[in-house]
C-alpha cells in the first residue's frame, strides 16, 4: 500500500467546485487509469515484459509509482497531480497485463465485476461511516504490513503460499477503499484534490481487483 498525504489537507490552494464536481472529476480519473490499463493489455504483449531482467522491472516499477506519487502529493496544479497520477497508472498497468496473461478472459471478467461491485458497497459505506473508518485505520495499516511480511517470508524461505493471505489482502483493501473514500469527501473539494484522491483509490481497487483475480482463479 502506498500511502498518500492528501487526506491530511486541511485548506484549498484553489477555489473549490461543486461535490457533484468533485465526485465526477474523481470518477473520470478513475476510468482514465482503468482504460490506460486496458489499453496496455490489448496492446502490450507479456512476453516482451518477462524478457526484461527482474531487477531492473521492479526498480523501474518503483521509481516510477514513487516518483508520481511525489508529484500529486507535493504539487497543487490539477494537470502536475494528474501527469503524476500516469506515472502511477503506467506501472500498475504492467503488473496487470502479466497477471490477467494467465488467466481466463471469462475469469478476468468476472474479477471485473465483483471489484466493481466490492468497490461501490464500499464507497456507500465509507460516505455513511466516515468514522469508522477512521478509527480501523491503523489497524488497516498494521495489519497490511504483517501479511506482506508474512506472504515475503512464505514465498522466498519456504517457497509457499497459503490461499488465506490473499482473502486477507482483499478484505484489508475493502477497508482501505472505505477508508480513502471516506476522506477524500472531507478534504476541501477542488479538482487537485478530485485527482489527488482518484490516485489513492485506483490504488486500492487496482490492488483488490488482482487478489479477487487470484482467489477465482484457484477455483
Amino acid at each position: 500500500m502506498f500511502e498518500s498525504n492528501v487526506f491530511n489537507r486541511t485548506s484549498a490552494g484553489e477555489q473549490e467546485i461543486s461535490a457533484a464536481a468533485y465526485n465526477i472529476t474523481i470518477g473520470l480519473c478513475l476510468f482514465w487509469g482503468f482504460f490506460v490499463n486496458w489499453l496496455m493489455v490489448v496492446n502490450i504483449d507479456p512476453a516482451s515484459l518477462t524478457s526484461i531482467p527482474t531487477w531492473m522491472f521492479f526498480i523501474g516499477y518503483f521509481a516510477s509509482c514513487f516518483f508520481g506519487m511525489y508529484l500529486f502529493n507535493s504539487s497543487d496544479k490539477p494537470i502536475v497531480s494528474f501527469i503524476g497520477y500516469n506515472f502511477v497508472v503506467v506501472p500498475f498497468g504492467l503488473i496487470i497485463n502479466m497477471v490477467v496473461s494467465v488467466y481466463d478472459e471469462t475469469l478476468v471478467m468476472e474479477a471485473i465485476r465483483i471489484t466493481g461491485g466490492v468497490t461501490l458497497v464500499m464507497m456507500i459505506l465509507g460516505s455513511m461511516y466516515p468514522k469508522f473508518f477512521q478509527k480501523i485505520s491503523g489497524a488497516l495499516t498494521v495489519a497490511l504490513l504483517a501479511v506482506i511480511v508474512i506472504e515475503l517470508v512464505q514465498i522466498f524461505v519456504f517457497g509457499i503460499h497459503h490461499n488465506w493471505i490473499d482473502w486477507a489482502v482483499a478484505v484489508i483493501f475493502c477497508g482501505y477503499i472505505g477508508y480513502d473514500w471516506g476522506r477524500a469527501n472531507q478534504i476541501p473539494k477542488t479538482y487537485d484534490n478530485a485527482v489527488d484522491s482518484a490516485a489513492a483509490l485506483y490504488m486500492d481497487i487496482i490492488n483488490l481487483f488482482l487478489r479477487i483475480l487470484r482467489i477465482l482463479g484457484r477455483r
